[in-house]
Formats: structure tokens, sequence, C-alpha cells
């Protein structure tokens, strides 16, 4: 039986304020990564209640459900939302679903993933004898936080039982507006890695700093120099970042101190150079240190590896939401050097992460996630159900 396309935009109109309300209630209770049992319990209330499925905990908080069409163990298509917040202030502007926790907040949109993956999988859930395989619902926890609930998801099995062939997310992005879509086939994000440096030299009073190891001076060096490892170390093809967000020294006008810490981050999109930059970084810095007299300690801490977008099925997936949404509403992203859990999945089976325009300059969602006053026009959660569904009906009935 074939499903007209048109039921998928307007089955997901008919839910708008379903999905609004859902939304809402996740957004008004966020919780921080790894600690997301009550947004558990309102996604797992809402598939076994609602849609009469059977639901798996993994990684803890995470939550995993099956709807399973006809010749279910045929293929499966995995499908994944996540569901951690940030330790962020949200602004008090009279939005009625703020924040109801004080320094907890759905600054990056997950509230509006895994409404959209609840809102597809009602969509799919009608249809299922439409379908050949079975479509894995997986909402996973702590895509903010290492070791990134990605990879222990995928350590306790999800990518199994049924075997995933294919995985698919959606991420929310301010920057393109409500109602277009946005993909790119290949590399489209950087791994990332934090970088934790204890400079450390000898403290004395500022009028005399010959009787002292300048452990700020050393710093300061240390800074500028590693900017080289990218401008001039690196390959000119390849795409690299490598930033310092954090010093401390806790000296005074006229004291310096016994040590300083740095703290940054360092991007790439090819595993080779990355860790030979991880060996320059030490290098540079323990060499930097020591020839001014001091000493210092590196900890690189290796975070999520590169995301890459399966060619084939992103291809796939762009031709869908074309057929769905029109051409103009398809737009071709740039590589981005910021990061995501999702690449865990893109390194073991073939993935397609794309992104859900939520900009409204009208309604003033067009700034950027990780921000105090993010928020998302809540007209894209049409698209957000509507296109995940009709994504992994396509290539489930193909």
């Amino acid at each position: 039986m074939n499903i007209d396309k048109s039921y998928f935009l307007d089955k997901a109109k008919a839910l708008h304020g379903d999905l609004i309300d859902i939304r809402r209630n996740i957004h008004s209770n966020p919780e921080l990564s790894f600690e997301e049992y009550e947004t558990q319990k309102i996604i797992e209330d809402y598939l076994q209640n609602k849609l009469g499925l059977e639901t798996q905990h993994m990684a803890n908080t995470g939550v995993v459900a099956l709807i399973k069409g006809n010749n279910p163990d045929s293929r499966c298509i995995g499908m994944r939302a996540d569901m951690d917040a940030l330790p962020i202030v949200e602004v008090n502007d009279g939005r009625p679903y703020r924040s109801k926790k004080e320094g907890i907040m759905h600054a990056c949109g997950h509230d509006v993933h895994s409404t959209s993956l609840l809102g597809a999988a009602t969509l799919l859930n009608e249809i299922k004898d439409s379908f050949e395989g079975t479509v894995k619902l997986i909402f996973q926890p702590g895509e903010e936080r290492l070791p990134g609930g990605a990879s222990l998801m995928i350590k306790d099995g999800v990518l199994e039982n049924p075997k995933v062939d294919c995985m698919i997310g959606q991420h929310v992005m301010p920057l393109i507006d409500t109602g277009k879509i946005g993909f790119r086939k290949g590399l489209y994000m950087a791994s990332t890695d934090e970088i934790f440096i204890t400079v450390k030299g000898k403290g004395g009073h500022g009028a005399i700093p010959n009787l002292a190891v300048d452990s700020v001076l050393m710093a300061s060096q240390i800074v500028v120099v590693l900017q080289q490892i990218v401008s001039r170390n690196q390959n000119p093809a390849l795409h690299s970042v490598l930033s310092f967000g954090k010093i401390e020294g806790l000296g005074a006008t006229n004291v310096l101190p016994n040590e300083v810490k740095l703290e940054g981050t360092f991007r790439t999109v090819n595993e080779e150079w990355r860790e030979e930059a991880h060996r320059r970084i030490t290098q540079l810095a323990k060499g930097i240190a020591e020839g001014m007299g001091g000493s210092v300690e590196v900890d690189i801490r290796k975070g999520y590896p590169f995301l890459k977008n399966d060619e084939t099925l992103t291809q796939e997936c762009i031709e869908s939401a074309t057929d769905l949404l029109g051409d103009e509403h398809i737009e071709e992203l740039d590589l981005w050097m910021a990061a995501e859990d999702f690449s865990y999945y893109s390194q073991v089976v073939p993935s397609c992460f794309y992104r859900l325009g939520t900009r409204n300059n009208e309604k003033g969602t067009g700034i950027s996630v990780h921000n105090s006053a993010f928020d998302i026009d809540e007209d894209a959660l049409v698209n957000g159900a509507g296109l995940f569904a009709y994504l992994a009906y396509r290539r489930l009935s193909n």
C-alpha cells in the first residue's frame, strides 16, 4: 500500500498543537547530560500509552523503541534524537514555557529533536503496514558532555537486535529560515578535543620579576605560539581550529602566580592530522615552558570524531526532502567546525545528519544555539515531524 506524500505534512499539521505541548513540557523541565530521568518518563509515557510501543532503556537514561512494519527483520533504519539540556540561565522574557530549573536550559534544541521524533513515530506507527522493515526510535542522553551519549548507546548495543542499516538525525538550525532544510554530503562536522595545560613557574612580586619564573608570560607565549600549529604545520587543504577560552592565573596587579591554567579546544576533520597536532601541542608547550625556566603539564582529552554524511544516503534524503517540500526549501550546508556525537553513528553505519530551519526574525528566533535567549519558531515542528517520518518511509517503502 502506497501512502500519498501529502499525508506526512497534513498529519504533522494536525498534530501541531500536541507537538507544541510536548516541546514546551520538555523545554520547561530541562535536565543536564546523563540526568534525563524526567525527560525519559515523558518520552516513555508517550511511546507506551499513546502509541502502544514497548520501550527499552539504554545508557541509563536513554530510550529505544521499535516500529515494526511488514517483514520487520528485512532491514532497519535508526532515527535519533538527543534529550539533554545545558547549564545556562534562560532569559526571563515572559515566555510561558521558560525553564523551571534555574541554571539549566534547552539552549541547543534537544527538546525539539525529541518532540520531532515522537511526532515522526506517531506518523509512522499509523502506517506501519505500508512499509517493509523496522524503524528504531533512539532517544539518547548526554550529547553535550563527553564521552557522548551516542558512544554509550552503541556500547549498549543500540545498533544491534535488530541490526541498524543506516541512521538519520536532525538538528535545529537558527541560521536557516523556518520551512527550509539543510543538507551536506560527505564531511560535515569536526572532531573535538579538550585541551588542559598547567604552566608552572615560580611566584613572586611583580616589581622584581627577575626573582620569579613568570608563569603568566610563559602561558601567554604558549597561547600565541600554538596558533602556528594551524597556520604553519597543517596542510592548507585541511580544516582545523585551535582556540583557548579560559586562562586562570589567580595572581594580582603586583603578584606573579606560581602557575597558570589554560583550557581550550582543538577541532579538525582528519584523524592522522588530529594525532599529529596533539603531539605538536604537547611538544611546543613543553619546549616553551622549559626554555623559560618553568615546566608544563598537558592533558588532551579526545572527544567526538568527525561527522561524515554518507554520500548515497544523504543524496537519497535530499531527493526525498525535495519531493516533499520542494526544491526551494532545500539548502546546501557548509563544512562546520562545531562537533556532534551523532558522529559516532556515522563512523559505524551509513548516516545522514541534516538541519531543520527554525529562524523567524519577526518572532526573534534567529539567535544562535548555546545562547541564553535561544528559542525556535514552533511552526518548524511540522517539518520536524513530517519530514523525519517521510525520510524513513521513503527508504523503507522502496
